[in-house]
């Protein structure tokens, strides 16, 4: 989920290139365009090329008159997509003539070191991830266990923890890495875990050893290992649908207003939002995972995405507010105070609909539509939507500062939501 993708950074959805496995797929000479429709014609026809699976990848989403939406075109096209442009009228503006230009990738772990090595000055892959969750177990038996929230298409686990102080107290859920290049959500997520543990500050030891938390890094573990192995900047899982489109997004798949507006029923679209809801097995097992084994545990749901600097809330398939609102207006204020305090970061935000845009069948909506969660929110992490030139890349040098303005956020929203009345 995000309003405004980087223009020479938010460059690549595998199904726009066609590359071996064993290649990382490559956008030299791409151009970026910034089209902005000013009629519904005009809307209608960029809606028609939305999707396309050869030639052109929208970065933004297709949904208003007037806004500005930035696309991928492949050099081959170039002339045909500008003499369409022109032929309808749509005023566009030529970004970049290269959209490789900043995708290359120097700051990830080596994902062979040893698990007690796990630090967060690079960005780590699954499997790495995974060995630590392990070994929190291991060093942790009376705090973690390692829970299993079902597996993905290609056969990989989708893992998490959870870490308790003791019997009978309310859950928190906490999950990173439903979009797979948006690395900067595991990387907060593994974070905030590891200050749960081993932080000395009295507020986050409140919050800690009074909540059970069920933190799992990578909702979408295939598209997260596709951007490392080839796809840097790949969004949706990896089920092979018609032709030669891969995935669904899998914030668009939950079963809570499924495809009502704000996704796509193209294969090869950034937002498509699967044959039917569920599709994915991916949101399937997760979604079974949480209905079935903490059904009326969850006091809180936070989803960690990027970017943009927003902090968001039910719903995402209608502009009308739901009928806690007052109340998840008060925490979202107190949440976005404290993200500003350490280092001065502002976030915006809202209900999703009106805050970003119209976007059904996401997890957060889902956790509080169909599973009674009172308080559900959704963070859109570092980068601020003007910054186009970090985007989805976000710096690694930046994922310290970003864990450390989120945990401050979150605590302070989870003491909001009334802690006392577990105490």
């Amino acid at each position: 989920m995000v309003k405004h993708l980087s223009i020479a950074l938010a460059v690549a959805i595998l199904g726009f290139a066609s590359v071996s496995l064993a290649l990382k797929a490559r956008y030299d000479n791409y151009h970026v365009y910034q089209v902005q429709p000013q009629t519904l014609e005009q809307l209608d026809f960029i809606k028609q090329l939305e999707g396309s699976r050869d030639s052109y990848i929208f970065l933004d989403a297709v949904h208003y008159l007037k806004a500005k939406i930035n696309v991928i075109v492949a050099p081959h096209k170039v002339p045909d997509f500008v003499n369409s442009m022109e032929n309808h009228a749509i005023a566009y503006e030529l970004m970049d003539t290269n959209a490789q230009a900043q995708l290359e990738d120097n700051e990830v772990a080596d994902p062979k070191r040893r698990s007690g090595d796990y630090a967060w000055t690079e960005y780590h892959e699954l499997e790495d991830t995974y060995g630590w969750l392990h070994s929190l177990a291991e060093k942790y038996p009376e705090l973690v266990s390692v829970f299993k929230a079902g597996s993905s298409y290609e056969k990989r686990d989708i893992l998490g923890v959870k870490l308790s102080y003791g019997p009978g107290r309310k859950g928190i859920f906490i999950e990173g890495g439903m979009h797979a290049r948006e690395w900067i959500g595991p990387a907060t997520v593994t974070y905030m875990l590891n200050q749960l543990l081993t932080s000395k500050d009295k507020d986050v030891r409140l919050i800690a050893e009074n909540f059970d938390w069920y933190i799992l890094p990578h909702a979408n573990p295939d598209g997260y290992v596709y951007t490392h192995t080839t796809d840097r900047l790949w969004r949706k899982t990896r089920t092979p649908y018609e032709g030669d489109c891969f995935g669904a997004d899998p914030n668009r798949n939950w079963d809570f207003h499924w495809n009502e507006v704000g996704a796509s029923d193209k294969p090869c679209s950034d937002t498509f939002a699967g044959p039917y809801a569920f599709s994915e097995i991916e949101t399937k097992s997760l979604a079974e995972y949480i209905a079935s084994e903490l059904k009326g545990k969850i006091h809180l749901y936070v989803s960690y995405h990027s970017y943009s600097q927003l902090l968001l809330f039910p719903y995402g398939h209608t502009s009308e507010l739901p009928p806690n609102y007052t109340d998840l207006k008060r925490i979202f204020d107190v949440a976005v105070e404290a993200v500003a305090e350490r280092y001065g970061t502002k976030y915006t935000g809202g209900n999703i609909y009106d805050a970003i845009y119209p976007a059904a069948g996401a997890s957060v909506d889902w956790a509080y539509g169909e599973q009674d969660v009172k308080y559900a929110f959704c963070y859109e992490l570092r980068p601020s939507s003007l910054n186009f030139w970090t985007g989805f890349k976000l710096p690694a040098a930046q994922i310290i500062p970003t864990a450390e303005e989120s945990l401050d956020s979150l605590v302070a929203m989870v003491k909001e939501t009334g802690i006392t009345k577990f105490l």
